[in-house]
């Protein structure tokens, strides 16, 4: 079974946080190159994180679109944009320009967004809430309309004394269309409720890198139950947009000295478990190993085995020369799981 391999990068500016240093401009070039060496590697897809108010990425669309101009054939994926900080229709607009600068090639994650660093973040941004309205409501209203919106459904009535109203409609679609984006549409679901609701709504489903729930049982066990949720839920559903499922995961091939002394001591076999945002939280361990011990390691992940994709936290930080080896060990052990 082939299985789709790409590299998520958190987008970090801060490369020496002991001096402080802050350098965009290196950050953004950096993710430029990362995207080319992890296209010449063999890897599908590159994502990348969006946030505001921190030492990270905060413009998806420009970004994206610079990785599109410089490569041909890998996909190109956010995990996530928050919706607390989007227009819906401004949002389409640039979702379906940028999908047409790639040819295709947007994988598009959105959902209610991470804890973040502004406690006022969405009002500076000029979005408040309504008296008894929640951000996952808000969330969920602006997915449904960006759902509208790249999907062509009329969204504005036509000024019938206006010249310029496409072919004299009286009902308007936001322009321009990008056919087939609607279903490149990911919700990002950090609960197996979120999950089955992402199923119900027509979406692909990005599993987090956490998960906003805890059992007891391991992480890979609880995520895997995540995916059959939304599967069932997206089965039973009237949509055709959505079915695909996607997990990350932090992974170190050692193949050479240099790896064993950058990430020997790295890995861990446990998973992480604490609270977050009043409750509790699970995340999976780091892999660290041989190529052949890895393919091991994934093929008892559950969560693994059953996704679509599978995307690998990269350290962006140490430039993308020893970015395209760690993306070469990546490979290396999908090829082995007969993946690749």
């Amino acid at each position: 079974m082939q299985k789709k391999l790409g590299f998520l990068n958190f987008g970090h500016f801060g490369y020496d946080r002991s001096t402080g240093t802050v350098d965009p401009k290196t950050a953004f070039d950096d993710q430029l190159a990362m995207t080319v060496a992890a296209e010449e590697q063999g890897l599908d897809s590159a994502w990348i994180r969006v946030h505001h108010f921190q030492w990270m990425m905060s413009a998806p669309f420009p970004t994206l679109s610079a990785m599109a101009a410089q490569t041909r054939s890998i996909e190109l994926g956010t995990g996530v944009i928050d919706l607390r900080y989007e227009n819906p229709l401004y949002f389409a607009e640039q979702a379906a320009t940028t999908d047409l600068i790639s040819d295709g090639r947007l994988q598009l994650g959105i959902s209610r967004g991470s804890p973040e660093a502004a406690l006022d973040g969405q009002a500076q941004f000029g979005y408040t809430l309504e008296p008894g309205q929640t951000w996952h409501d808000v969330a969920q209203q602006r997915g449904r309309r960006i759902r509208d919106a790249i999907g062509a459904t009329p969204v504005a009535t036509g000024d019938p004394n206006s010249p310029w109203s496409p072919g004299g409609a009286s009902e308007l679609i936001v322009q321009p269309q990008s056919p087939g984006l609607l279903n490149r549409l990911w919700w990002g679901s950090g609960s197996t409720s979120s999950g089955i609701t992402a199923g119900e709504q027509g979406y692909n489903m990005l599993s987090s890198t956490l998960l906003l729930q805890d059992d007891g049982r391991p992480f890979h066990i609880q995520q895997a139950d995540q995916i059959k949720r939304y599967q069932d839920a997206y089965t039973a559903s009237a949509f055709d947009t959505g079915g695909q499922t996607a997990v990350t995961r932090s992974m170190y091939a050692l193949r050479s000295v240099q790896d064993e002394r950058m990430f020997g001591h790295a890995g861990s076999s446990r998973d992480q478990a604490g609270q977050l945002e009043g409750g509790p939280a699970r995340s999976g361990p780091t892999y660290v190993g041989k190529v052949e011990a890895l393919a091991e390691t994934l093929a008892a992940d559950q969560a693994v085995v059953d996704a679509d994709y599978v995307l690998f936290a990269n350290p962006a930080q140490l430039g993308p020369e020893r970015n395209r080896e760690i993306f070469a060990g990546w490979y290396e052990v999908f090829k082995l799981l007969g993946w690749k």
